[in-house]
């Protein structure tokens, strides 16, 4: 009898063709609630999972005794406790690599917009309030020759980096990652702690993985570090951040403004203050939303999970340890 894979995230129908040639496939594109008891009945017998935005609970594990892998369809994995899937003996796979430069093109488009205040003025022209040549109420800063500061140095930031570095003569600083010799002589990088960092930067970054560590890593006395002309950008996660003294700060003025992809609670509920001020460019989360890398993500993780019930190495895997000797 042939294994049965639980996809609850969109797959073109070339992909799920490349499933189905192996695999009895139960397919839920527009997943409402992991307790809609069709769902639960699907997990209940599935030997693999493709999908993303499920919290994966200790309950829900439960429910799936059959489960051999996991085919995360995104990069970051904290919707998994990667111990306790390895406990189990559960091989959980991601998709580094194919959205990486997508992601990063979304995080320089936030340096950009925000500096230029690109979102506010354009709703300032769409309201017909450009009656006459505009003062220096409405100028923005520059980008080019400015200090970017990463907080998080991994494939994401350095590509942003790139960015800034190469294209407009940032200097770049990072923290809260591991030296990069290689990047430091490429891009003129340098590491530094991350008090230093944000004391200097003109944009503040942050790309890192959520972790114990890394949850409210900027919040109010980080932001009381930053310069007032300073921009802070998010393309974590929003509980990377203390939103509510990232509000604060911007209210006050303490910082000039942000650029955010990713929020405490998504989607934005509906009376946060963030998309109504005119200092932060809001977005929905679109980090690696494009048509070109979210096929490539999904083929990624289709692979991911062809290789895996195949007792093959998968392209990406994140707990090979799970699985000890079983992969070839």
């Amino acid at each position: 009898m042939s294994k049965r894979i639980l996809a609850y995230r969109r797959l073109n129908d070339h992909q799920l063709d490349q499933l189905r040639s192996q695999f009895h496939v139960d397919y839920f594109d527009k997943l409402e609630s992991p307790d809609d008891p069709a769902f639960r009945e699907a997990l209940s017998q599935a030997h693999g999972l493709i999908g993303a935005g499920v919290t994966m609970t200790p309950e829900l594990l439960d429910a799936a005794p059959n489960l051999e892998a996991i085919a995360s369809i995104s990069v970051g994995v904290d919707n998994y406790s990667v111990d306790e899937l390895t406990t189990r003996g559960i091989l959980l796979c991601n998709t580094p690599d194919v959205l990486t430069e997508t992601t990063a093109d979304t995080g320089f488009s936030l340096i950009m917009a925000s500096a230029r205040r690109v979102v506010e003025l354009a709703d300032y022209v769409r309201r017909g309030d450009w009656k006459s040549s505009i003062g220096p109420e409405q100028f923005g800063s520059d980008v080019h020759g400015k200090t970017l500061g990463m907080v998080g140095f991994g494939r994401i930031g350095q590509a942003i980096a790139r960015r800034g570095a190469l294209g407009f003569g940032m200097k770049i600083l990072y923290a809260k990652a591991s030296p990069k010799p290689d990047l430091e002589a490429e891009l003129g990088a340098r590491r530094c702690e991350l008090d230093e960092l944000l004391q200097q930067s003109d944009f503040v970054c942050a790309i890192v993985p959520l972790t114990p560590e890394t949850r409210q890593l900027i919040g109010a006395r980080e932001f009381e570090l930053m310069k007032e002309s300073a921009i802070f950008i998010n393309i974590s996660r929003g509980q990377v951040v203390d939103e509510q003294a990232m509000i604060q700060a911007l209210e006050s003025g303490q910082i000039r403004g942000a650029g955010l992809d990713v929020f405490e609670q998504e989607p934005l509920q509906s009376d946060s203050p963030l998309p109504r001020m005119p200092n932060v460019v809001a977005l929905p989360h679109i980090g690696s939303a494009t048509h070109e890398t979210r096929t490539a993500m999904a083929q990624r993780a289709v692979d991911n999970m062809m290789l895996a019930l195949d007792g093959k190495r998968p392209l990406s895997p994140v707990n090979e340890e799970a699985w000890g000797d079983k992969l070839n």
